[in-house]
C-alpha cells in the first residue's frame, strides 16, 4: 500500500545521457521536503504518519538540474502522506540514473487507505506502459 516514487524509464534524464548536476528538495521558500518529519510508535511499518507532509497529485517533490541547464520538476502523482525522501541521491545523484527503480528512488508516499485501491486500479501494467511508449515514439517520428 505504499508508493515508491521513481523516475520513469522514459524520463529524459534516463534517455539522453545527461549528467545530473543537482537535486533540490527545497520546493519554495517555506517548503522543504527534507523537513518532513514522520513520527509514531510504528514508524518502521509506517502505520502512523504524524507530522508527515500531505501531498496532492500535483505536489512537487524535488527539482533536478542537469549539466546542460535543463531543470525537471518531479511531482508526487499520488495523493498521500510523504513518508520519506531519499537523501542518498543528494550526495550520489548518479543513483537516479544507475539504479532508478531501487536505490535511486525519490520518495515514499503513503496514500489514504480508502484511496489506495482506486490508485492501484488506475496504474498501468508494464505491458500497457510499454505500449504507451511505443505509441509515443511512433507519433513523434
Amino acid at each position: 500500500r505504499i508508493c515508491v516514487i521513481t523516475l520513469a524509464e522514459a524520463h529524459p534524464l534516463l534517455q539522453s545521457g545527461k549528467t545530473i548536476k543537482n537535486i533540490n528538495y527545497q520546493i519554495s521558500a517555506n517548503c522543504s521536503r527534507l523537513q518532513n518529519k514522520v513520527s509514531g510508535k510504528s514508524k518502521r511499518v509506517w502505520l502512523f504518519t504524524l507530522g508527515a507532509q500531505f501531498l496532492t497529485e500535483l505536489a512537487p517533490l524535488c527539482r533536478i538540474s542537469s549539466s546542460d541547464g535543463e531543470e525537471y520538476t518531479i511531482y508526487s502523482c499520488i495523493r498521500g502522506r510523504l513518508i520519506e525522501v531519499n537523501e542518498n541521491i543528494l550526495s550520489n545523484p548518479a543513483l537516479l540514473q544507475e539504479k532508478p527503480s531501487t536505490e535511486g528512488y525519490i520518495a515514499v508516499v503513503l496514500p489514504k487507505f480508502e484511496e489506495s485501491k482506486s490508485i492501484t486500479q488506475g496504474l498501468l501494467t508494464q505491458k500497457e506502459y510499454e505500449e504507451v511508449l511505443l505509441k509515443r515514439r511512433s507519433s513523434a517520428s
